[in-house]
């Protein structure tokens, strides 16, 4: 399980003629996502899921508030290494070695995560059934299309294996072969007891997708519920009209 509590990022920014401005990108939020369910965090550009994401990935320190991961036995973990293990995080903006083949870099990743030589091909070959990838994972990563290297970049996420899964934007802007693979991938892994976060502005793959959704917006969750709950709640017939409900007239075209 991974728990956010009371979980806050305050930034500073630059006015004009050098005032300085507070603001809270993620403020004061609280949640918990549990073994086997995909939780969406959904909200406008510029509502905090990515800055929401890299703390509850280890990635960024909040200013206040905890991220609590605890392991099969309800321990709580503690230990960065340890977490590490725990976690695969995909950013929107993850960079890959161009010169490396699929294999190699998937090679380098596994000895990385502590995998035996002989245990690494053994996994490549798991990940790459798992995501589809035997058409293209002895080519050069350069020479890979948006949605290959896209599905690269998930195995580079998943090759050690790891309980939780936290993914912004995993399939934007990818061809609906690329995203298949990618949705199929999580529905495989929330049936193994895996825990997955994952952000998205496309409503109606989340409304397919999740267990449970969360509504972000200026850093605050402003729902939360299963996207039947939600769409009752609010007598909407869809996840889009639904979001629009709880923003109360926000613009559409920052979805």
């Amino acid at each position: 399980m991974i728990q956010a509590s009371m979980l806050t990022k305050k930034f500073v920014r630059i006015q004009k003629k050098g005032k300085k401005e507070e603001f809270y990108a993620v403020d004061h939020v609280d949640f918990c996502a549990h073994d086997g369910e995909i939780l969406g965090v959904l909200g406008p550009n510029g509502a905090g899921k990515t800055t929401l994401l890299r703390m509850l990935g280890s990635l960024m320190a909040p200013t206040e508030g905890e991220v609590f991961i605890t392991n099969e036995e309800g321990e709580r973990i503690t230990d960065k290494e340890i977490l590490k293990h725990h976690i695969g995080y995909l950013s929107e903006n993850t960079k890959l070695y161009g010169r490396f083949s699929v294999r190699e870099l998937l090679g380098l990743f596994a000895e990385l995560y502590g995998y035996e030589k002989d245990k690494v091909e053994e996994r490549i070959e798991q990940v790459s059934d798992l995501l589809k990838m035997q058409d293209f994972i002895d080519n050069r990563i350069d020479k890979l299309s948006t949605g290959q290297k896209q599905r690269t970049s998930i195995a580079r996420c998943l090759i050690h294996d790891p309980e939780i899964y936290i993914f912004d934007e995993p399939t934007l802007g990818l061809d609906i072969i690329s995203s298949k693979a990618i949705i199929d991938f999580m529905r495989q892994e929330r049936e193994r007891g895996k825990t997955v976060l994952y952000s998205t502005h496309y409503m109606e793959e989340a409304e397919f997708l999740c267990d449970r959704i969360i509504m972000i917006d200026k850093g605050e969750i402003i729902a939360e519920g299963t996207p039947e709950n939600l769409k009752q709640a609010t007598g909407t017939t869809n996840l889009r009209d639904t979001f629009f409900a709880y923003m109360k007239g926000g613009d559409e075209n920052e979805l």
